[in-house]
């Protein structure tokens, strides 16, 4: 059991916030850099656990803001693939161990800036066309999978959604849908494995008021701050911390 000393604040308390910016304002695609921070003080399981109750309260404080500005048609289509998703997560989290739930993480964390660095330089194309309906469905049980096991289900949602070419707060609303329903969907197999335990639940209770204000901050960034400046940060944590966990996890 961890202990809620100042250590624990000290790197849960910005992690939290991270999550609500990223989540209320720039998608769900970086989000997961909070577990991975997590995970370096905690067993992955308590820190996915930790999280989950938080990235809840996030969804629903950024509901409202982003109301029926999604796209119903390509967010259906996620959701629907998601639920296989999250039951093969599921699974899988059931029959492994610590060590490659780290490094699970940890090379999600690196592979998502090693694609987007790709992408950046011209080693990655785009997608010309829209893709198409199967690869929606295709799209959503990968996302469904990686959410349950790192909080890592954005990428390959936004992968799918930037295809579409959907303006960014048609975008940003679709992302804050599509997860609402993800993480509802895996708080019952969470329960089920018994990763909450009262002890998480007091720290998400103290942990809260930071996740609405990260929140409230991510909203208010949507339409005031550089994305370029949010994700160049993003991206240096996810490499720091996923490299660090691939360490430990090896080592």
């Amino acid at each position: 059991m961890f202990e809620l000393n100042f250590l624990f604040f000290a790197v849960a308390i910005p992690a939290v916030i991270f999550a609500g910016i990223s989540k209320g304002g720039f998608g769900s695609g970086v989000a997961f850099a909070s577990s991975s921070i997590l995970a370096l003080i905690l067993d992955p399981g308590q820190a996915l656990a930790l999280m989950l109750p938080i990235l809840m309260v996030i969804d629903v404080a950024t509901l409202g803001p982003y109301w029926k500005r999604w796209n119903w048609p390509d967010s259906r289509l996620l959701m629907l693939g998601a639920i296989p998703g999250v039951a093969l997560g599921a699974w899988l989290y059931k029959a492994t161990d610590a060590d490659l739930l780290r490094l699970l993480i940890g090379g999600i964390s690196v592979g998502f800036v090693i694609w987007h660095v790709g992408k950046t330089q011209g080693w990655v194309r785009g997608f010309a066309n829209r893709l198409p309906p199967p690869a929606g469905l295709f799209a959503g049980v990968v996302a469904g999978f990686t959410s349950f096991v790192s909080h890592a289900g954005g990428p390959p949602a936004a992968v799918y959604l930037l295809s579409q070419r959907l303006s960014k707060t048609e975008f940003q609303a679709s992302t804050v849908l599509v997860f609402w329903v993800i993480n509802a969907a895996k708080f019952v197999p969470y329960a089920y494995l018994g990763m909450f335990t009262w002890h998480t639940a007091l720290a998400d209770l103290l942990l809260t008021p930071f996740a609405i204000l990260g929140a409230w901050l991510g909203v208010r960034a949507h339409w005031m701050m550089s994305e370029r400046l949010f994700f160049g940060i993003a991206y240096v944590l996810l490499t720091i911390t996923g490299s660090k966990l691939i360490w430990d996890a090896l080592v």
